[in-house]
């Protein structure tokens, strides 16, 4: 769902994130009910009816991150600020990767995407329902 394409990933379909270090006075871990969680669609509004592709399909729990490219386990997730970064283990066709995300809800409805690097980010419309 989600193209998790950073440089890396171009060069060898793969490669996401390199692992940053949180300082833990700057982050708290999120409770409860994940305010993520829920079905979008990458970089066009989400029509909900059927139709949209599926390729661009970006499905968001608590515990992974569900794209077309595969699936990112979450191990660890942090509130900091009003954005979540998302510590992940990856599984694609080539091989498992380690990185990390950042996702910030905007007053829109959307969530911005980011990995680590700032190679690659997207925005995030949520499906209805």
């Amino acid at each position: 769902m989600i193209k998790f394409i950073a440089a890396s990933t171009i060069a060898a379909c793969v490669g996401l994130f390199e692992i940053p270090a949180y300082a833990a006075s700057a982050a708290a871990a999120v409770p409860g009910d994940f305010p993520l969680a829920g079905t979008y669609m990458q970089n066009v509004p989400c029509k909900g009816d059927g139709t949209d592709q599926p390729a661009l399909k970006v499905t968001i729990s608590a515990q992974q991150i569900v794209s077309n490219l595969g699936v990112c386990t979450i191990l660890e997730n942090k509130h900091v600020g009003n954005s979540y970064k998302l510590h992940v283990e990856c599984k694609f066709p080539a091989g498992p990767l380690v990185g990390d995300l950042t996702f910030t809800p905007m007053p829109d409805n959307t969530v911005k995407f980011v990995d680590r690097d700032k190679t690659y980010n997207s925005i995030l419309h949520r499906c209805p329902g």
